[in-house]
């Protein structure tokens, strides 16, 4: 039985002007709705119990304290895919698509008409930023941690390398940068599936973590891995493996084309779109992340008003891991310190 739960959208027409027919976006929710609620939206790849190592009676997500929605991404298998539906092609979909039904979830099911804050790790991030601009009056804090506003043109690059490696394996290629893949069938045989997703896990793991984890030999010390390739098969591999490869290529598509000045009314002014954020934000940037630098962050936070944003990066050598899932202890607990002191404000 599933551990979450589902809300039917209906015909739900997308910001191309396509439909996703009966679609459903799939959530959970933690502690009591009377409390404040706290919109937290999954990440690339991840299913919706991801997200939980951050929410405990002991840290400042506490189910004691505030009421959390964890809403999942259109394309990660739980809510509308291409692993779950029979819609073929499956449509191009936007952040801003996902905040549109995020927001039918928490207005028109949940019932709530405004939010604490939102929040968010990777891709989460990026659907804090949309839900920001999207819906400026609905949230008083927000909290993207490694993650931006703006696809920059270096991390679409990145997501060219691990869209290739995925589709070569059935002899595809890249239709370009935010184009999906070339022309042809979403079928993918067993082998094809396990080829292209041993490659999509190998060069994903260049990007993961810094120069710096791998130097220091983290994947052995704090991981426990007993040299780098145990480290490639048993981490990279296994985790590529459990995901649908078109699954991966619809959210692929959404983080690479992510803008949150692609809307109305900013229309494709970014400097207005980040200036017309009104909750409070507090920006986490990993130091040593790879495709979210924190100069990319810092940029996003001096376009916001005066007053409304502050940038502080995770001091970790953990790479894009600093902010997520859960498995470096100590960037866990600076991360659940900034949040207690940024809510406590």
């Amino acid at each position: 039985m599933a551990d979450y739960q589902t809300y039917d959208l209906g015909d739900f027409t997308l910001q191309s002007g396509e439909t996703i027919p009966s679609a459903k976006i799939a959530y959970k929710t933690f502690g009591d709705p009377s409390l404040p609620a706290i919109i937290y939206p999954t990440w690339y790849s991840g299913s919706i119990s991801d997200n939980e190592w951050l929410i405990s009676p002991s840290k400042t997500l506490s189910p004691a304290t505030y009421h959390i929605i964890i809403p999942a991404l259109f394309g990660n298998g739980q809510s509308s895919s291409p692993s779950n539906t029979s819609i073929n092609p499956f449509p191009a979909v936007t952040f801003y698509d996902n905040v549109k039904a995020q927001h039918q979830l928490v207005t028109k099911h949940l019932k709530i008409d405004h939010a604490f804050a939102v929040l968010g790790w990777s891709m989460g991030a990026g659907q804090t930023y949309q839900w920001a601009t999207q819906y400026p009056e609905f949230m008083d804090k927000v909290v993207p941690f490694c993650g931006s506003a703006k696809t920059s043109l270096h991390n679409q690059v990145f997501l060219e390398g691990v869209k290739t490696a995925l589709v070569a394996a059935k002899g595809g290629s890249s239709a370009g940068i935010c184009k999906g893949q070339t022309a042809g069938s979403t079928e993918w045989t067993e082998e094809q599936k396990t080829v292209g997703l041993k490659a999509l896990g190998r060069v994903y793991a260049g990007w993961g973590f810094s120069q710096a984890f791998y130097r220091q030999r983290l994947y052995e010390t704090a991981l426990g891995y007993k040299d780098l390739e145990s480290f490639m098969l048993e981490f990279w591999e296994t985790w590529a493996l459990s995901k649908h490869p078109e699954n991966m290529l619809t959210m692929l598509q959404t983080w690479q084309s992510g803008d949150v000045s692609a809307q109305h009314p900013y229309n494709g002014n970014f400097e207005a779109a980040m200036a017309a954020i009104k909750a409070k934000a507090l920006v986490l940037p990993g130091k040593t992340d790879l495709y979210f630098p924190p100069e990319d962050s810092e940029y996003e936070v001096e376009c916001m008003e005066k007053g409304v944003g502050r940038c502080v990066a995770f001091p970790s050598v953990w790479g894009h891991w600093a902010g997520g899932p859960g498995q470096s202890v100590e960037d866990v607990e600076w991360l659940d310190g900034k949040l207690r002191e940024f809510f406590d404000e």
